[in-house]
């Protein structure tokens, strides 16, 4: 049976048998009538059908009588067959009035639209909280009837016109209509049949017609929670398509000049061969190979124009994919606000947000772009703003002419910029300076900076502190956003570590209820500030995956996430992909905010839940609330919210819920989650079907990245595999794994070696190291292996000396 819904797409015999069981009934269902109707709807049993019942059948049949008898076209107006027929209300059980029953009847009869006043307040209540709000009131066309307007009366009298065709004086014929009476045609029972114009009459569903519909509609299932829906780390659509008209035609026009396989060349040269392996993507088939940062850098100054060709097809969509599924989650954890007070903001240095971009060669910009045009459009349909795009400044740094000239075609409204000003030298310290004027350079400030890529290609740590300092010196102190992104592997993720730790224990003042780390103003002379991470931490204590700083080679368990984004034409050829078409960007980040953190009564997504965060509050930034984190939040979270209304004052803050660092484990009855908590600790949550049906439900449907608000029925801590660290003095984690274990054995680099004595009353018989380094392995002969030859040291240093 087809839903009301897909009448549309029928076909007309189809079409022409619902439409003698509901005339254009449900289309012209006004509110009254819907009421009164819907008073009086009870639950109708079907009559069991006859054996010898047909329906849809295109062979005749032959009664005694030579005649068809077919009961639904010789029904009445209103009346249905046999097997439809209504059961007196004395032969049925009392009438559901449960209102998830109607409001649950109301969305598969009207799908994303509702009829006005068709629901009460309880009713309309209960359908925002399981849908959402309807889009718009029900018209005619979205329940697969038509417009019940002028042009369709038309149409209805124009068929029932006949027509006539005669001969002209010139021998010509023409046609000459004329109207008969419509006369209703009476059978000998005295029963009246209706004439097409009764049945293009609307007429309000009937109580089994309702029931019909319902029985035959299809099952939505069940939602996922509101809170579920909030913690979401994804793009809408979750695979990014890149934006045609303002990102991959441009693109397209400008390598049409260059023939592919001289871009492919040098893409191939510029970041590591076939596969590109050191491009914004990282391959399996080259996850072996040196970790490395981008090969090519946007900010480099010696660029050819075939280079520049190859930076612009390769690079850019992977690096304008991670930005976006950024952008996305720090518009999420911020709120609405956040960014329609950007796009809303004047003052004395102009009007608009102010945005940089250091290192995406352009792609940061054209991400940010599209998320505000978006919201722009929002608040254009409000009435709230007026124009067609949105105002503001941005930079994009870019080292070479090539590359700028290119960007330049589709990036409007854009200052290019070889390098950035470095503040931290030449303004902090003007009164140090000689010949510095009297009246210092303004400094420029930016309201959300993305810096890609910065810090992979430095591989001196003073190096990277200085980009550190220097993007911190330029950010607004007025409610700044900082991302900071590097490549999803090892050493990228320790980069982006790096710099987190810098920033909780030299920069910001975390909103939590915990003292804050030991300052180290005294060292750098930096007056540490307010500040939040936005994402994806939902702690601000230390990274459990970065206990150790430094390099960590073997690391297995690292902060990342991951983007999928389809292919443009042009990047699908210089890559020759015959298989698929789109790719997975693996990147991790980090956010941060300066100088307004964010009260606990914030809520994250919603935009009519979430209170206003504007900028009338930053002067008042240090008595704020504190954000529950540590162990409380992390017990609360496994209890779990589900029971906790959106518009209660104890509904959960972001930065109060654990994340999903890996996808979901996802077995037969169960659900195993590996989250971050906000004690800063990393566990093992187990969700089996027994615990909740909502919390199993949202379970099975979270992904990768997801915050995590519905609570778990067991958990477990889960052992980190860092790998050996080998920075000097600095004792190895020891979590349990292998690797951990074996260097904390082997006595590399700052670990103490142990050698063991064989002695007896005479002195000294032999030394050997403990552990696995100074073992030797057995040996293999003709007759078998036999044990490996115990190693004297004190023998091999005598026959050093000697």
């Amino acid at each position: 049976m087809l839903a009301a819904r897909r009448l549309q797409n029928s076909c007309p015999q189809c079409t022409a048998q619902i439409l003698k069981l509901y005339v254009h009934s449900i289309a012209e269902i006004s509110p009254a009538t819907a009421r009164t109707t819907r008073g009086s709807i009870s639950r109708t049993r079907l009559r069991p059908r006859r054996n010898d019942a047909r329906f849809m059948s295109t062979t005749p049949r032959k009664f005694r009588d030579e005649q068809t008898e077919n009961p639904v076209e010789e029904a009445q107006p209103g009346q249905l067959p046999d097997e439809l027929v209504e059961i007196p209300e004395n032969e049925l059980p009392p009438p559901d009035e449960d209102p998830e029953v109607l409001v649950r009847q109301a969305k598969r009869m009207f799908g994303d639209t509702l009829p006005e006043g068709y629901l009460s307040e309880a009713e309309y209540k209960l359908y925002k909280r399981l849908y959402g709000a309807p889009l718009r009131p029900t018209k005619p066309e979205d329940v697969g009837f038509g417009s019940f307007g002028e042009a369709e009366e038309a149409d209805v009298g124009n068929a029932l016109n006949n027509v006539l065709l005669r001969e002209s004086e010139e021998g010509t014929l023409e046609e000459v209509e004329y109207t008969a009476q419509s006369v209703s045609t009476i059978i000998g029972d005295g029963e009246v049949v209706p004439t097409e114009e009764d049945l293009l009459i609307a007429r309000p569903p009937s109580d089994a017609q309702l029931d019909y519909i319902e029985a035959n509609a299809r099952h939505e299932g069940p939602r996922l929670h509101q809170y579920t829906t909030e913690g979401q780390f994804r793009t809408s659509p979750r695979t990014l398509h890149l934006p045609r008209l303002d990102f991959v035609q441009p693109i397209t026009e400008l390598l049409r000049r260059t023939d592919t396989k001289h871009i492919r060349a040098a893409a191939e040269k510029n970041f590591g061969g076939p596969g590109l392996p050191h491009s914004p993507a990282t391959p399996r088939s080259s996850r072996n190979i040196p970790q490395k940062g981008l090969g090519l850098e946007a900010g480099h100054h010696r660029m050819s124009e075939i280079d520049a060709d190859a930076f612009i097809a390769t690079a850019l969509p992977g690096i304008y994919s991670s930005v976006m599924s950024t952008l996305v989650e720090v518009r999420k954890r911020l709120g609405p606000e956040w960014l329609r007070g950007l796009l809303k903001r004047k003052d004395a240095d102009g009007e608009g947000p102010r945005v940089l971009d250091h290192g995406a060669g352009g792609a940061g910009l054209s991400a940010w772009q599209s998320v505000a045009q978006a919201e722009w459009d929002v608040l254009r349909d409000k009435g709230e703003v007026t124009g067609d795009q949105p105002a503001g400044k941005r930079t994009v740094v870019v080292g070479s002419n090539q590359l700028r000239h290119r960007l330049s075609d589709f990036l409007e409204n854009t200052q290019f910029l070889p390098r950035l000003p470095n503040y931290v030298h030449s303004v902090d310290n003007t009164e140090k300076q000689l010949d510095a004027p009297e009246v210092p350079q303004k400094r420029k400030t930016y309201d959300v900076i993305i810096a890609t890529h910065l810090l992979m290609p430095l591989d001196k740590e003073w190096r990277r502190r200085e980009v550190l300092d220097n993007l911190w010196s330029m950010l607004s102190p007025n409610g700044g956003v900082l991302i900071m992104l590097e490549k999803g592997h090892p050493r990228g993720f320790e980069a982006v570590a790096d710099v987190r730790d810098r920033l909780l224990n030299q920069f910001i003042i975390p909103p939590t209820a915990a003292p804050p780390a030991e300052s180290t103003e005294q060292e750098t002379g930096r007056v540490r500030e307010p500040g939040m991470i936005v994402a994806p931490c939902t702690n601000h204590s230390k990274c459990p995956m970065y206990l150790a700083p430094g390099l960590s080679p073997g690391r297995k368990d690292f902060c990342h996430f991951t983007q999928r984004f389809i292919r443009p034409p042009f990047l699908q050829r210089i890559l020759e992909a015959k298989h698929r078409n789109h790719e997975d960007i693996n990147f991790s980040y980090i956010a941060v905010r300066r100088g307004m953190p964010a009260s606990s009564s914030t809520s994250s997504t919603s935009a009519e839940s979430s209170p206003a965060t504007t900028e009338d509050n930053t002067d008042d930034v240090l008595n704020i609330k504190s954000i529950r984190q540590g162990r409380e939040a992390t017990d609360q979270a496994f209890a779990g919210y589900e029971g906790v209304d959106p518009d209660s004052p104890d509904r959960p803050h972001p930065l109060s819920l654990p994340r999903n660092i890996l996808p979901p484990i996802k077995r037969h009855g169960h659900i195993t989650l590996d989250l971050c908590t906000p004690a800063g600790t990393i566990e093992r949550w187990t969700v089996p079907r027994s615990f909740s049906k909502q919390a199993y439900h949202d379970a099975r449907k979270a992904q990768w990245g997801d915050l995590w608000a519905l609570g778990a029925k067991t958990r477990v801590r889960r052992s980190v595999r860092l790998g050996k660290g080998i920075v000097e003095g600095v004792p190895i984690p020891q979590d349990g794994g292998v690797r951990a274990t074996r260097a904390a054995m082997s006595g590399k680099k700052g670990r103490p070696k142990v050698v063991e004595m064989d002695y007896d009353s005479k002195g000294v018989l032999s030394g050997r190291r403990k552990g696995v380094v100074g073992q030797r392995p057995e040996r293999r002969t003709k007759g078998g292996r036999i044990p490996p030859r115990e190693r004297n040291v004190f023998k091999e240093v005598e026959d050093d000396l000697d």
